[in-house]
């Protein structure tokens, strides 16, 4: 059942729109070749027996077929020559140089970045439970099965047992089996396979009278809820929990905000916006900007030191001092591989300043003719 409802779906996949337009956006400013699991998109260009073609400038053509047809064939009856499809790469090059994509893969994909939406737009959704465990309620939102566990249960449907006794508990969360709750989705993690539930969404009145207590530059305490790939959520006192978005965590470069915060870690946070409902948070806002005293000591035409801190699809960044870091474009080089071995992860060395606005806080570098440095 959960596969034909992802086939039934997964025919946005062929309609422009919103996600599409966006993945197609960033596939065509992509200097290098797709891999295995980007998105692409582009307009069907041949349709075969048991094939489709799908033009992929500037990387060649890109092809639907075998066992990747045949589960999206339904769907694929209906495509006509132009129609954009968004699919997944599954193989960059295969033996007949094609771009083997699958439409049924994309669709998982795009159903686990809307997973990661609906959290950062705290959304609701009426579920029906289908099973229980001793540990909560196992629920399905679009064809994924997720977990509801007990401790995110709201208060009239938390299974009060005495000396928590693990089988009185298991029954009571069977009474809950075929009941639709009104939940929100606090992890979505698809390289686990994880979508975890809570109940405790609130009522929403509530907390408009709670947030009508702050204002935009307060600085309070609070403590860490939840920790996802774009930051990390902070309960500033029962009822209320804003979020600190990753580029609010720290002026350097962060990563990924769950190797830094656990969940009841105690932070300080300043409001930086009030809004729908919704209070958004700064951790970085409480310390200096480096870019400010940075605009009194670089310029462009700058010649400076810099550490490469990571790679991207556009090139290296290197950080000229803590907060402070700049792009050099693989433009520069032949070729991804030539950047990465001239440009080594933790290695200084001297660049250029080629664009330096620090109200923007952007920066870009040239290693054309630079010399590497001491470690």
């Amino acid at each position: 059942m959960a596969e034909n409802k992802d086939l039934e779906v997964a025919e946005d996949a062929t309609k422009k729109g919103k996600k599409e337009t966006f993945m197609g956006s960033l596939f065509h400013q992509s200097p290098t070749p797709p891999s295995i699991g980007d998105l692409v998109e582009g307009p069907v260009i041949a349709v075969d027996r048991a094939r489709v073609y799908i033009d992929l400038p500037p990387f060649g053509t890109g092809i639907i077929y075998g066992k990747e047809f045949m589960s999206a064939r339904d769907i694929l009856r209906k495509v006509n020559i132009g129609d954009t499809i968004a699919a997944k790469v599954i193989d960059p090059e295969n033996k007949d140089g094609y771009v083997e994509v699958s439409l049924k893969e994309a669709r998982q994909a795009l159903i686990w970045a809307e997973a990661e939406e609906t959290i950062a737009e705290k959304k609701t959704f009426e579920l029906v439970v289908k099973e229980a465990n001793k540990g909560g309620l196992i629920i399905e939102w679009q064809g994924i099965q997720g977990f509801l566990p007990a401790s995110q249960l709201a208060g009239d449907h938390y299974p009060r047992v005495e000396d928590g006794d693990k089988d009185r508990i298991l029954e009571e969360l069977k009474q809950l089996i075929n009941e639709k709750l009104v939940v929100t989705i606090i992890t979505a993690d698809p390289k686990e396979n994880k979508l975890i539930f809570s109940e405790k969404s609130g009522d929403q009145k509530e907390r408009g009278k709670i947030i009508a207590n702050y204002n935009i530059g307060d600085e309070v305490e609070g403590e860490v809820t939840g920790a996802v790939e774009f930051g990390i959520f902070v309960k500033l006192e029962e009822g209320l929990e804003g979020l600190v978005h990753i580029s609010e965590i720290d002026w350097a470069l962060v990563e990924d905000p769950r190797t830094i915060y656990k969940v009841g870690a105690k932070v300080k946070v300043k409001v930086i916006e009030i809004k729908d409902g919704k209070i958004s948070l700064s951790i970085k806002a409480l310390k200096a900007n480096p870019w400010k005293s940075a605009s009194e000591k670089y310029k462009k035409d700058s010649s400076v030191k810099g550490v490469v801190i990571k790679y991207n699809k556009h090139g290296a960044l290197a950080s000229i001092e803590e907060g402070v870091a700049g792009l050099v474009h693989i433009s520069e080089f032949e070729s991804e591989e030539e950047l990465r071995e001239s440009l080594e992860l933790g290695k200084t060395y001297d660049f250029n300043i080629t664009l330096f606005d620090p109200v923007e806080q952007k920066m870009t570098l040239s290693y054309k003719n630079g010399d590497k440095k001491e470690d």
